[in-house]
């Protein structure tokens, strides 16, 4: 968490206002720092599973032209897909991983929160915008 949010505070910086682009390089910056960091990958029922794509969503939407609060929006409802997914895999990195097959059936409860703050905060921007 702390990698991801210095990540992204980075390239946002404290100068001006953040524009959409900047945001969605931030978080695709702040995806690919966790995975520098951990070493976890999609698929490995960490928080990384709902990172992943919701960083490429927001990335795209923002470069298709949508405003940030609809990228947002779209990249949310991908992290809460992912999220729910990943009650299908076996952990096999992070805190999970001792359970294996007894986390069959039960998310992940890193991407789920991940998941619940992308939620959150696109109210915030929905709010602001």
């Amino acid at each position: 968490w702390g990698a991801m949010l210095r990540s992204l505070s980075t390239a946002l910086g404290d100068q001006e206002a953040p524009t959409a682009l900047r945001v969605a390089e931030g978080v695709v910056g702040a995806s690919a720092e966790v995975r520098r960091l951990g070493g976890a990958e999609v698929g490995d029922k960490t928080m990384v599973d709902v990172l992943v794509p919701f960083a490429d969503t927001l990335a795209e939407a923002v470069a298709g032209g949508a405003p940030l609060p609809d990228a947002w929006g779209r990249a949310a409802a991908a992290a809460e897909a992912a999220a729910e997914a990943t009650a299908r895999l076996l952990p096999l990195k992070g805190r999970a991983r001792p359970h294996a097959a007894k986390s069959l059936g039960t998310p992940d409860a890193g991407a789920h929160s991940l998941a619940l703050i992308t939620r959150a905060v696109h109210g915030v921007l929905r709010h602001y915008h």
